[in-house]
């Protein structure tokens, strides 16, 4: 049984309504506050309560800086609601809250204390927007400085539904498309139009769906663009699921329409010709030994790729060179990369998106004349398939000193399962 987080997007997508579903989900918030915590990350109040949005009950997380001026998110409002108990990191100091360089957000997710899963994550969502950035003021990337996404709500934000995606065990991700308003926003620059460069830009890049309404205001904001665009895994949603949970996260407008991002975690008993979005990551190498690539390869599998592979290639001077190339999740591309980086001497890596079909797919165990073999049973409309593991077709053949071909063929048509 397969589970599959849900974000259906009907109002938007923002930081703060993402971490709310989330902890509507069932995350845990006192993990959460730990996490936040270990940042050491100050002048701000974390805010846990209940908001009503045209009468539906959501979850409403906030985060208030002790410098309101800093918070530009374009999500806030006095909206009715109510709060608990807040979590609180004061300050003696200044209230300022300086721009900062990507480098420098890096630095502080790496204070963070959860696994490289969560942290890589969150730098994901951060790399999302500074391209999305980069594009809008054609500023390389090393010189963006971030404003609305580098105050200190944003980071939060960031991070916190980093942790809860990853509390809640969930690694498979379907995004609705993202429902958009109209109009003018204020920024740090001044007026721009909606949906903003940024959140244009990432929506072009990661092919998120947008679709345009009649609410004037901004729905999508950049962060929620970055972070719709960093755990989106799959383009639809199964035929056939039961829906398990569903939480509620309020933003912070109120419109004609309920504000709110639900979430929902679906179960899935048997997928067959599941639709996946995955990316190819590729490098030019012709100064890298054949003993490195080796290396490099089984490193990158180690890590959660799909598959790798080198291929022959001429460079320019007619270098001969081979092709290292990754097939991976998006939630993995960051980490694919930075193995690419340290394990090869290629100094440039190229991605793109590809969708690919897979085969419904359940492991067996079959009961053979020479004791058990694991086998991988494939599902394709009213067909199966059945293929030996290659580990367990040379044990036997180690055992017995059959020829492989005959030991895998008399796997393949045996029939009784255990």
């Amino acid at each position: 049984m397969k589970k599959i987080l849900y974000l259906e997007c009907n109002s938007g997508i923002s930081g703060d309504m993402t971490v709310g579903a989330l902890l509507d989900l069932g995350a845990d918030r006192e993990v959460l506050i730990k996490a936040l915590d270990s940042l050491n990350v100050n002048g701000y109040h974390l805010h846990f309560g209940r908001a009503k949005k045209c009468g539906i009950d959501a979850f409403d997380f906030q985060v208030h800086l002790e410098d309101e001026h800093d918070n530009m998110s374009g999500h806030s409002h006095d909206a009715e609601h109510s709060h608990d108990a807040g979590h609180s990191h004061d300050v003696g100091h200044s209230h300022s809250h300086p721009h900062r360089n990507l480098q420098d957000i890096y630095e502080i997710i790496d204070r963070l204390e959860a696994g490289d899963h969560v942290k890589n994550m969150a730098k994901r969502m951060f790399e999302i927007v500074a391209e999305a950035e980069s594009k809008a003021h054609a500023l390389p990337i090393s010189q963006v400085h971030f404003h609305e996404v580098g105050a200190i709500d944003s980071i939060v934000d960031i991070i916190s539904a980093a942790v809860c995606i990853d509390n809640l065990g969930v690694t498979e991700v379907v995004v609705s498309p993202l429902s958009e308003g109209f109009g003018n926003v204020r920024c740090q620059h001044g007026v721009i139009p909606v949906p903003v460069p940024a959140t244009v830009n990432i929506a072009s890049q990661y092919g998120l769906k947008l679709r345009f309404t009649d609410t004037m205001g901004e729905m999508v904001t950049p962060t929620g663009a970055a972070i719709a665009a960093a755990l989106n895994t799959r383009t639809n949603l199964p035929e056939t699921f039961r829906i398990l949970k569903t939480g509620m996260g309020a933003g912070k407008k109120d419109f004609k329409h309920a504000n709110v991002l639900r979430a929902m975690i679906l179960e899935v008993l048997r997928e067959e010709e599941p639709e996946e979005t995955m990316w190819v990551l590729e490098a030019n190498i012709d100064d890298c030994s054949g003993e490195m690539l080796g290396y490099a390869m089984e490193t990158l599998l180690e890590a959660g790729a799909a598959d790798v592979w080198n291929t022959p290639i001429y460079m320019k001077k007619n270098r001969p060179a081979y092709m290292i190339s990754v097939l991976c999740k998006q939630k993995d591309l960051m980490t694919m990369e930075e193995l690419m980086f340290l394990q090869t001497t290629t100094i440039g890596v190229r991605r793109y998106q590809v969708e690919r079909t897979i085969l419904g797919r359940e492991k067996k165990l079959i009961k053979t004349e020479w004791g058990e073999a694991e086998v991988k049973v494939c599902f394709w409309k009213e067909r199966t398939f059945c293929y030996p593991e290659y580990e367990s077709v040379r044990s036997i053949c180690k055992q017995t000193g059959m020829d492989f071909q005959t030991v895998y063929d008399t796997i393949r048509h045996t029939t009784e399962i255990l």
